[in-house]
């Protein structure tokens, strides 16, 4: 039996106990020599001429596009769904689909950042080179800035049927969240309990204030939303169960066993038997394990599947995600993964990163994020202003990166923070500028925005 056969049968095998469900997160330990940093990178597709949204089906449409790639090039792997290509698994990782047909890149995991920023690079080149027979092109912002949600292409995968008719129950823009936005997610390893405990409160202390210099989605549905990140705002109102900025990590107690509570409250959206997904409609997983379901019982891989479908703004798998940053232009896009690899890499850094908030409450964390969302590094904080904040988190960063790349031999990383200087010179953040722009000197201009917001 191979190991990737032992492992899957291994999380086939029914839960018997809490411990086996805290020993999931724990098998996700590695030595400080072993950290790498992975990067999902998701895109906006529209129509070159107009910004019409890409439809899901037809020859031209995103279907067409993943079909046109499988052929031209066997290296990219068709996965299906019902007859459907729904994903690609290729040589830079692979493409995945939201549930709005934002293409998104799931990209490997990489020790180095300049792995991380080739990898961007060589994805944005494809994807550019590959849509242009199609009349597609990808958009660097974090919401959808043409259409209403309405008018949005539907990808056809129960997953996302599920989830459809499930997350409007709990917030009024969850299918915002689902078929308009686009993020840069950044994953990073822990070596034991406490150092996840220590990345896990820097990644909530330290949101707030990095939202801010990556916010960028002032425009929605053809015009200015009122938002220098709209996205930010549809994602505060998509599902207080499982959304958020996670207030359980500053308990003393919080660890593998504290976070694992949390989630088996959390109502599940589905489970997979068979290659097919079975609705849960919004059982907890810990009645599914203590009860079962239809006569089906819980397994590690319904556990794996739950802990994928927890959306907090920092979250732990067998490895941990921060979430905060939108979609922003090409060369912001290489600073997002630096900038939190040199806070959560280097304990120095994740130190002072997490004393620049250290009075605030978890509401005051909240109502400081609420207002980066409106207003990006103009925002004020119990402790200042965000931009005053955000420039230290980037010196932190900085010194973080280059103790952590001399202690592992990496060389200077810390060229890739360079467009944040420049950020901060400038004083605002790209939703800032886009905003200020289409009031001056684009007038209202639409076209303007997209041009300005291509890949």
């Amino acid at each position: 039996m191979t190991l990737d056969r032992e492992a899957s049968a291994e999380l086939e095998r029914p839960v018997e106990s809490r411990d086996e469900l805290v020993g999931y997160l724990r098998a996700g330990e590695k030595d400080a020599s072993r950290w790498r940093v992975g990067v999902e990178h998701e895109k906006i597709a529209v129509r070159r001429d107009d910004g019409r949204p890409v439809d899901y089906a037809g020859s031209d449409g995103i279907e067409g596009l993943l079909r046109h790639i499988a052929i031209e090039d066997p290296r990219w792997e068709p996965i299906y769904e019902d007859g459907h290509v729904v994903a690609l698994d290729g040589p830079d990782g692979g493409i995945t689909l939201e549930p709005g047909a934002q293409v998104e890149l799931n990209g490997r995991p990489y020790r180095s950042m300049r792995d991380n920023c080739a990898e961007f690079h060589r994805h944005l080149d494809f994807l550019r080179k590959v849509a242009e027979p199609f009349d597609i092109a990808w958009l660097g912002t974090g919401i959808h800035p043409t259409e209403s949600v309405d008018a949005l292409p539907r990808v056809p995968r129960t997953r996302y049927r599920i989830m459809r008719e499930y997350l409007p129950t709990r917030g009024e823009l969850a299918l915002h969240m689902m078929h308009a936005t686009a993020s840069v997610q950044v994953s990073f390893d822990f070596s034991d309990e406490r150092d996840m405990v220590d990345k896990m409160r820097t990644g909530v202390a330290a949101t707030p204030i990095a939202a801010a210099l990556f916010a960028n989605s002032p425009v929605a549905a053809g015009e200015l939303n009122g938002f220098v990140s709209r996205r930010m705002e549809v994602w505060r109102r998509t599902d207080p169960d499982r959304c958020g900025l996670l207030p359980i990590v500053w308990e003393p107690s919080f660890g593998y066993e504290r976070y694992v509570e949390w989630a088996l409250d959390v109502p599940m959206f589905f489970i997979v038997r068979d290659g097919r997904y079975e609705a849960m409609h919004g059982k907890p997983f810990r009645e599914f394990w203590r009860g079962g379901h239809g006569g089906e019982v819980a397994t590690l891989a319904d556990w794996e599947r739950h802990l994928t479908t927890l959306f907090p703004e920092v979250r732990v798998k067998r490895i941990l995600e921060v979430r905060c940053a939108d979609a922003v232009p090409p060369e912001l896009l290489c600073a997002i993964p630096a900038l939190w690899k040199g806070l959560l890499y280097d304990a120095e850094a994740a130190g002072a990163a997490r004393e620049l908030s250290a009075s605030w409450s978890p509401d005051d964390r909240d109502a400081v994020f609420a207002t980066v969302a409106r207003e990006g590094l103009a925002a004020a904080t119990p402790s200042g202003p965000v931009r005053e904040l955000a420039a230290e988190l980037v010196s932190q960063a900085r010194a973080g990166l280059t103790r952590f790349g001399e202690a592992q031999g990496l060389g200077d990383e810390t060229v890739f923070l360079d467009p944040l200087d420049d950020l901060l010179a400038g004083g605002q953040s790209p939703g800032e500028e886009a905003r200020a722009r289409w009031r001056g000197e684009w007038q209202g201009s639409l076209a303007r925005f997209l041009e300005s917001a291509r890949y």
